[in-house]
């Protein structure tokens, strides 16, 4: 079974930095493209990157494009999310999700990790 951990949310003031990690275990994660989404208080989900499994190809969304890098490690296993240049609009939840089909990247998912909250205020 699969499992995703988020983790390295907190408190940012406008215009700093947060890392995301995402730890995957269960599955073979290097033959998987991964997706961060995020949801905002009273709003619904976000589509926020995605990338190839191999790391070759990212995509963003236009909200966080030339701010926020996505990346991956496939030897430890692990999904990152780096935001900088925050602003208050991206408070929310942060996820990660796994592809549902394998090699490549898809934007289809059948895991979800629990979330890490990202708070932006002065």
């Amino acid at each position: 079974q699969a499992q995703l951990v988020e983790s390295g949310g907190g408190l940012a003031q406008p215009g700093g930095s947060l890392r995301l990690s995402c730890a995957a275990s269960g599955f073979t994660f290097s033959s998987y493209g991964m997706t961060w989404a995020r949801q905002a208080p009273g709003k619904g989900l976000e589509w926020v990157s995605g990338i190839y499994n191999d790391g070759r190809y990212t995509y963003y969304a236009d909200s966080v494009k030339g701010r926020f890098t996505i990346s991956r490690d496939n030897a430890k296993n692990t999904l990152y999310l780096q935001m900088n240049s925050l602003k208050p609009e991206d408070t929310a939840v942060y996820y990660c999700a796994k592809d549902f089909y394998h090699t490549g990247y898809f934007g289809t998912y059948d895991y979800w990790g629990q979330g890490t909250q990202v708070t932006v205020s002065s």
